[in-house]
């Protein structure tokens, strides 16, 4: 019989009605005993972790979390992480990246109602959850909706929707249908490595959204304050603005001053290449990397945990130059 671990951090799936609105306040117990219905013949486990709405994930809850999972990982087949869905793609990431060559399963899901209420989507995510985590593929994935998406590439995409998230510029990685849980094992990674928890991470990243008119001088001020890494979201394929208030130079002079520019696009869908207009080749020239199709939360996350892995920005250069975990594909480098 397949041992899984449930991990439970809070949000929707666990909440219940207060008179300040929803808050989680499901014991463990009563999580338990719903989830067993979807188990089968699987045994679960639970624990809590935190208890918190998902706004109130900080990083260092994603290190708390990630050690967690490294300590599991050897007496579990799968681990499923109960989580709230509103930053739920930003701790898919993270986890991708500080659980390198993870050899089980570890599935992220929640719900849009609570696991109380009698129309809830909780017990179906449940259910993919749990058998997707007993399927012996190992990665990061988040589960909702009947279909599994690898963690570095799922994405929010609706707020009341039970079809709330997607996989952005990358197929499912498996559904559940009328066959089951079918997976696409094309579609998952494989280990290129050993098992490693490598928990280390900078906060002093921003995520910056370009608009017309955009003053450049904050990205001076964010450097003043301390920042070292900002996800820049720029118009159409990579596009930034270089007359009049000229982002370009001030972009190129941070990258001298030794602060990482990582550019993508505000499109959610096919990713940016800044070597198409000369908006993007200026940027370029000046030493910015390049996100590609990276989600924005991928983008993110992916920054901060490189700036804690180095501090040299050539190392820093070579991990944006190449794919971890199928989260970027760069054009030329892509199999």
């Amino acid at each position: 019989m397949k041992k899984i671990l449930i991990i439970n951090t809070g949000g929707t799936f666990s909440s219940v009605k207060s008179e300040k609105g929803l808050a989680p306040g499901l014991s463990s117990q009563e999580l338990l005993s719903e989830m067993r219905l979807v188990a089968g013949n699987i045994e679960l486990e639970m624990e809590n972790l935190f208890f918190v709405d998902s706004a109130n994930i900080f990083p260092e809850d994603w290190k708390t979390l990630a050690e967690r999972i490294g300590k599991a990982v050897y007496q579990y087949q799968g681990i499923v992480v109960i989580h709230g869905t509103d930053t739920m793609a930003y701790t898919a990431s993270m986890l991708t990246f500080m659980l390198q060559n993870v050899p089980i399963p570890v599935v992220i899901t929640g719900s849009q109602l609570s696991i109380s209420h009698p129309v809830a989507d909780a017990m179906e995510n449940c259910r993919c959850a749990v058998h997707m985590a007993a399927s012996g593929y190992a990665g990061v994935f988040v589960a909702f909706n009947r279909k599994v998406m690898l963690g570095v590439r799922a994405s929010k995409v609706r707020t009341m929707s039970f079809d709330a998230f997607e996989s952005i510029n990358y197929p499912n990685v498996a559904e559940i249908s009328s066959l089951g849980l079918c997976v696409h094992r094309e579609y998952i990674p494989q280990k290129k490595g050993i098992f490693e928890v490598r928990t280390d991470y900078s906060d002093k990243v921003f995520i910056l959204k370009v608009y017309p008119g955009i003053d450049p001088g904050i990205l001076s001020m964010l450097a003043e304050k301390g920042y070292r890494g900002i996800y820049i979201e720029a118009f159409g394929l990579g596009g930034l603005p270089f007359l009049k208030n000229d982002f370009v130079a001030a972009a190129e002079q941070a990258v001298k001053d030794g602060m990482v520019l990582l550019v993508g696009s505000q499109c959610r869908y096919e990713g940016s290449n800044l070597s198409v207009y000369e908006t993007g080749l200026r940027a370029l020239g000046g030493g910015v990397l390049q996100a590609y199709d990276m989600t924005a939360e991928a983008a993110l996350t992916k920054l901060m945990w490189v700036l804690g892995q180095t501090g040299q920005t050539q190392a820093v250069r070579e991990y944006f130059s190449v794919d971890l975990a199928h989260e970027v594909q760069i054009p030329g480098n892509y199999h």
